[in-house]
């Protein structure tokens, strides 16, 4: 199993803790992040519990005194069943730029559009609740709420095996897990752009944003997932806004010119012949920064027209040529620099299209650069076996946004503590939501006696009884039922801003529960879990 880190690192090293009997295993791996979440030595461990009646990992061999426990804490052990009264987890499961290579990110992307689908396809698994898909070029993540985090994990990683065609097995070397509140630690960073190959890029939280416009109104895009993405927007915006994190920091698009112009000799930069394959919001983005860099010529090659025209009005002062895609290998055959951005989902050039091309000129290096920042690529690897052409990708990125790394550390640090500010006030919410199973059935349990009383009242009073006087009983029932509910309500209500107000909240839950015989005898999660597997067989 791939443990609970977003970078690639060492094998995994096994180590067994306390009595050999209870078979606990701790996978533990070094997080090896280009902006290391805790700055340190700090190992991401993730625990599996080989114990038949535990389904959930995580759990220690051995559980600490009730007294010790905080409420919470004592919710989630008061019961022996495998789906145990706790909340369903958040978990992400996940392959990115710093684990997985190319070649399988292109094959697991979802497109936008496929994004609603994904998510009904993951709900209609009999462990999951509520899902989210964040695919990008650098990223194919999956956000779920599983009524069981293992089983959840191997139903979600069957799922992307049997969509994408990558065996399970090789999922699992590459892909990352997180549960909880790293789960909620790690879309806080992807927001704020710490998880980008470039500090502080804004165009991740676009697609944070958009991963919520699509959502809304699915189906099991539901509460915890919605208002986990909503809170990552606002941690995105609060650390560019108060850290000026972005402030000289560029997208994958800027990355790509900025790589471009370092193969490139500098006598050229003002001279080589640039040519853009694609002209959406990724290929916008090319031509502004070749724009930013000196850069007054430019062809596209693209579907239509319109977006092309749109963006020569934009940029005034540079010319753009465009070219429909029926004369793409003549444009490329004059172009020194190629930048591919479609959304095709074969290769646009193979080695026997390049090498048919005539040779670029000594000034440029004698060497046409295509630089493919599209997933699927639309590059074949192939033609780096050319002398005359040389082939990067978004994996290539890496080397310019190697510099700058002590100003990157300090700002990332100083995102960290308003990230984890963030996720203490998220978590808090979650733990508010514990009690409002409660608050509804008390209040129905209460509606219950006051309906029943009242009939009886009204059938005392015969049939002779006004509209008036029958509306009058009904709100002085209704009166003293809600001033008498007044009390416990508030009581179990908080805003989770300080952990005791909580603990106290769930502590007088945990009463109400056990003085109107509230709970039901099976759990909640098993009930969902049951239902949801009836659902499926029909």
């Amino acid at each position: 199993m791939a443990v609970s880190s977003a970078f690639a690192g060492p094998k995994l090293e096994t180590i067994f803790l306390g009595n050999a009997s209870q078979n606990v295993v701790v996978f533990c791996k070094p997080r090896k992040a280009i902006f290391p979440r805790n700055y340190g030595n700090s190992l991401r461990c993730e625990q599996q519990q080989l114990q038949t009646t535990n389904d959930n990992l995580g759990v220690t061999s051995t559980a600490p005194s009730s007294s010790s426990l905080s409420a919470l804490e004592q919710l989630k052990s008061s019961s022996a069943d495998r789906y145990t009264k706790e909340r369903s987890s958040i978990v992400v499961i996940g392959l990115s730029i710093h684990t997985t290579p190319v070649e399988m990110r292109e094959k697991l992307a979802i497109p936008e559009a496929e994004w609603p689908r994904a998510i009904s396809e993951l709900c209609s698994l009999n462990h999951i609740e509520e899902a989210a898909v964040l695919s990008t070029c650098n990223r194919m993540e999956i956000y779920v709420v599983a009524l069981s985090q293992h089983r959840g994990v191997k139903e979600v990683t069957e799922w992307m095996s049997k969509t994408s065609g990558v065996p399970a097995s090789d999922l699992c070397e590459h892909r990352f897990l997180l549960y909880n509140n790293d789960a909620t630690q790690h879309i806080f960073e992807v927001s704020a752009g710490l998880d980008s190959l470039v500090l502080g890029e804004g165009q991740i939280l676009a697609q944070v944003k958009q991963v919520v416009k699509v959502g809304q109104g699915v189906v099991g895009f539901g509460r915890n997932i919605s208002g986990l993405f909503k809170h990552a927007i606002t941690v995105g915006k609060r650390v560019r806004s108060e850290l000026n994190i972005a402030s000289g920091a560029v997208s994958v698009s800027s990355a790509a010119v900025e790589l471009a112009l370092m193969k490139l000799p500098k006598s050229s930069h003002d001279t080589a012949r640039m040519l853009l394959i694609g002209a959406g919001k990724m290929g916008k983005l090319v031509i502004k920064h070749l724009a930013a860099k000196g850069c007054t010529k430019m062809v596209v090659v693209n579907r239509s027209e319109e977006r092309v025209t749109a963006i020569r009005e934009e940029l005034h002062g540079i010319e753009i040529i465009y070219k429909p895609l029926s004369e793409m290998l003549a444009a490329a055959a004059e172009a020194d620099v190629i930048f591919t951005s479609t959304a095709s989902e074969t290769p646009l050039f193979l080695k026997e299209h390049v090498a048919d091309l005539p040779p670029v000129g000594s000034d440029v290096g004698s060497v046409r650069l295509f630089v493919d920042i599209s997933v699927p690529r639309n590059v074949g690897s192939c033609i780096k076996e050319l002398e005359t052409a040389r082939v990067y990708n978004v994996d290539d990125l890496k080397e310019v946004v190697s510099a700058n790394k002590e100003d990157r550390l300090r700002k990332a640090m100083e995102a960290q503590s308003i990230i984890a500010e963030e996720s203490r006030q998220f978590a808090a919410w979650r733990d508010s939501l514990e009690t409002v199973p409660t608050i509804k059935k008390l209040r129905a349990y209460a509606e219950r006696i006051r309906l029943a009383e009242l009939d009886k009242c009204m059938s005392r009073m015969g049939d002779e009884v006004t509209k008036k006087t029958k509306k009058a009983a009904d709100d002085l029932s209704r009166g003293i039922v809600n001033k008498l509910l007044h009390g416990p309500m508030q009581h179990l209500r908080c805003d989770g801003s300080d952990s005791r107000t909580l603990t106290e909240t769930l502590e007088n839950m945990h009463a109400l529960n056990r003085m109107f015989s509230l709970e039901t005898e099976i759990s909640v999660l098993e009930q969902k879990v049951r239902a949801k597997v009836e659902q499926n067989q029909k």
